[in-house]
This record gives C-alpha cells, structure tokens and sequence, in this order.
C-alpha cells in the first residue's frame, strides 16, 4: 500500500485540492483542520468527488502523527501557531511540506503584497519552528487551488521545490509527480522560498488583470 500523507489545513481551498489530486492518484490521504469536524467533513466531500480515494479527517495533531509526510497548508497568520502546537506531535525523520505565503492579506493588505518575514521566508520559519530532524520543505506555491480542487481541469504547470537536502526535494518532487499535469522542479535551497513565495502575489496580480489562473512553466528542461 501505498505510504499515506497528511495534509494540515486540508479544509482549505489549497488543501482540499491537493487531497483529491493526490486521493485520484491513488495517494492515501489524511485531512488535519483545527476543528476534527470540519475535516472529516472536508474527508466526506473528498469521498464524494474521488470514489476510488481514501481519505480520513481528524485533528491536526491526530493528523499530523499519521504520516511522514506532511503538508502544511494553512494561512500565514495560522502558521506559526499550527506548528506551536503540533511540537509535541511531529517527530525525527518526518518531512514538512511548506505551502504557506505571508500575503499582506493575512493582515488585512492586499493579496498581491508580501510580509516581510524575519527569517527570510514562511518555509525558513516552518523550519526554524519544526521540532530538531524534522526537515522542510517548500512546494505548491504558484498552483491555483480552484485549478485543482476542479477535478476537470487539465493541470499543466511546474511546482518549485526549495530545500537543504537533495533527497527531501527528490521526494517531493516525485510526489508531485504523481498528479497529473504537475511536474516537479528542483528550484535551489530553502532560502530561495523567499523568491517562490513572493510568486504567488505576483500571479495573483496577473490573474486579476487578466481574469485567468495563471501558473509557472520552467522552459528548457529535460522533458523526463
């Protein structure tokens, strides 16, 4: 069987995206929200649009125990509470996707502006705040959640991968390989998160000019 992953903040419109891509892909997937019935409610509509899926809701704690891989979804101004507390839970050896961007939105500003982040980046602080051999890092920034929570949409786009550790990027990257359409792109160490993250409003910018949902190809890379 294959090994599950969990996906903290699966409620969200990013999250629940994720979970059925990779619940279609024939991922097991478990959904974290703070409030356990709100994700076994967004496990509910994810059995409902993926039949053939596996999918669970819990607690994020609960969530987070269930897997080595986590992905970490949730809003900027959630982020360094979420990871508070779920110290206790996350162990050595475990791999933290980082997917959260510090839009200027998170304090009531405008979507297309980021935070400036102490750290560097939302992924250097996710690392910073992880417990000691958990490693992060950092994935599905410049994706559109409405792209991918719309199982008819034909994705075809890159995912940049940033981290300190070849293997962990491999790893995800492969992972990120199992949704269709999505191709993963070894995009440099965890600091460069600080460019990636700053994609994000910059594609937002562009989808409200142009009313679309725009996403990033990489040209000029080997096509396997």
């Amino acid at each position: 069987m294959t090994d599950p992953i969990s996906i903290i903040g699966g409620s969200g419109a990013l999250g629940y995206g994720l979970a059925v891509r990779f619940g279609r892909a024939g991922i097991p997937v478990v959904i974290g929200s703070r409030d356990a019935a709100r994700a076994e409610e967004a496990a509910a509509r994810a059995a409902a649009a993926v039949p053939e899926g596996s999918f669970a809701g819990y607690a994020n704690d609960v969530a987070a125990a269930e897997s080595d891989t986590v992905i970490l979804s949730v809003p900027f101004r959630n982020q360094s509470e979420t990871l508070t507390n779920l110290k206790q839970t996350l162990r050595e050896g475990q791999l933290v996707i980082d997917a959260t961007v510090p839009l200027a939105a998170a304090v009531s500003g405008k979507a297309t502006r980021t935070l400036g982040v102490w750290q560097g980046s939302a992924a250097q602080q996710a690392q910073e705040m992880v417990p000691a051999g958990v490693r992060v890092v950092s994935a599905f920034h410049t994706v559109a959640a409405a792209h991918l929570g719309d199982l008819d949409w034909q994705l075809d786009e890159d995912i940049l991968v940033c981290g300190d550790v070849k293997e962990d990027k491999q790893r995800v990257i492969e992972l990120i390989g199992a949704i269709d359409g999505l191709r993963g792109v070894d995009a440099g160490r965890l600091e460069m998160s600080r460019i990636v993250e700053s994609l994000t409003p910059l594609l937002i910018g562009i989808n409200v000019r142009h009313k679309t949902h725009a996403g990033i190809r990489i040209t000029g890379l080997p096509s396997a």
